[in-house]
């Protein structure tokens, strides 16, 4: 189930996928012996892109965002490289079950999962390597009834700074997340974990979404990309003026091991900033479509799914079974997988990715059969493991390997 990375150097010099007439052909024939639904992982791709995402972070550690893989092989892979350590996990169960091979696990979502916590807080090691998120005294109290200081192993806790803007005319920007807004909000919560038996508070962190999660130059959308680079650029001055601010509130009180920050699309902003130590991020080693959409970088496509065509309606369609592995946020048509081999198909507008049929016109469409196979790149990334077992590691043209998502080792953790 190991699974090793190229070389910085290797990975370069494999760059197919700027080629797609050799990229998406060479694919189908490693995996042709697969049944569909086959998802493959280019590892030259992949391995280009942990190594792009390093030298963007430009020194400043990368904590990987399993919720953007759901591959652990994938994530011990990278956590194999320079530059990186640690994993951001979504979910406390998830945390402890890859706190069994890493020593630095900090579940990046507020828990209520009382059976979790009593592992947790039950077991030395455990409470040493994972770390829960908190963002109010409610939080602190599902602990503590589940079991009371006097009981359990101390927690360690992380406190989440809210890193949306208010801006002017658009009004809020970014993602409902922590209350805790000011730095004098900040510093009266560290107080309280800090004056609270049972708790030790390690470390601080803030997900810029409205600049990590939103593309500067969306396809087609010029005017939309003008208002992203202006809303980013004054969010991001806010930003590091406040989170500066709060942090040093809070270094006050505590003596903190981090500052996590940011995402795939924001490495850069979030690695000048003086008050961040790490940055979470795993969208962009596989590189869904959704990453398209950014002037600063350009993730490979390093994961990708095949479906079969299985019906013919007219002679300008194509129907493939499945396809509507749709990825969060609002919905629309970006966040629906994307075909791309061969070129030239498009969803049928009244019906668009179907849970069970696609449909597909376009000029490619025509020449389509029964059995024919049409490759789809997923929104973000995290998703696309949901929906298959296994992933395929392909290399110079074959299949080296053969990794299990999440849910192909039996876990469903949301």
């Amino acid at each position: 189930m190991s699974l090793t990375l190229l070389s910085r150097a290797d990975a370069a010099a494999h760059r197919d996928w700027m080629t797609p007439s050799r990229y998406w052909p060479a694919l189908t024939r490693a995996t042709a012996h697969l049944d569909t639904p086959v998802a493959a992982l280019d590892l030259a791709a992949l391995s280009y892109n942990a190594w792009d995402m390093h030298a963007r972070a430009a020194g400043t550690t990368i904590r990987v965002a399993s919720k953007s893989v759901r591959i652990r092989s994938v994530v011990e892979a990278v956590l194999a490289l320079p530059g990186y350590r640690g994993v951001l996990a979504y979910t406390l169960a998830e945390g402890l079950w890859l706190a069994e091979t890493v020593d630095d696990v900090v579940v990046g979502y507020p828990t209520a999962d009382r059976a979790a916590l009593a592992a947790l807080a039950t077991s030395p090691e455990l409470a040493a390597r994972v770390t829960i998120m908190v963002d109010s005294i409610a939080h602190l109290d599902v602990v503590d009834s589940v079991l009371p200081p006097g009981e359990r192993e101390t927690v360690r806790v992380c406190l989440e700074l809210d890193s949306s803007w208010e801006a002017p005319v658009l009004g809020h920007l970014g993602v409902w997340r922590s209350p805790v807004h000011t730095a004098e909000q900040a510093r009266a919560l560290a107080e309280h974990i800090v004056g609270r038996p049972g708790f030790a508070l390690v470390g601080m962190m803030g997900y810029e979404a409205q600049i990590a999660g939103v593309g500067d130059r969306p396809a087609g959308r010029p005017v939309m990309g003008a208002v992203n680079t202006w809303m980013q650029r004054h969010s991001g001055a806010e930003l590091v003026e406040r989170r500066g601010r709060a942090v040093a509130a809070v270094r006050e009180i505590a003596e903190l091991e981090f500052v996590n920050g940011g995402g795939t699309g924001s490495l850069e902003f979030t690695a000048a900033d003086p008050s961040v130590t790490e940055i979470a991020a795993g969208s962009g080693l596989l590189g869904g479509h959704l990453f398209d959409n950014y002037s600063s970088f350009t993730p490979a496509p390093a994961a990708a799914f095949a479906l079969s065509v299985v019906r013919k309606p007219s002679a300008l369609t194509a129907t493939v079974l499945g396809g509507g592995w749709v990825a969060s946020g609002p919905p629309a048509v970006d966040r629906m997988p994307r075909p791309v081999w061969p070129q030239g198909l498009d969803y049928a507008p009244r019906e668009m990715a179907g849970e069970v049929q696609s449909p597909l016109s376009g000029r490619a469409a025509s020449r389509l059969r029964v059995g024919d196979r049409v490759w789809m790149r997923h929104t973000k990334s995290g998703e696309l493991s949901e929906h298959v077992n296994d992933f395929h590691v392909v290399h110079a043209g074959e299949v080296v390997q053969t990794v299990p998502s999440y849910r192909g080792e039996g876990k469903a953790f949301l």
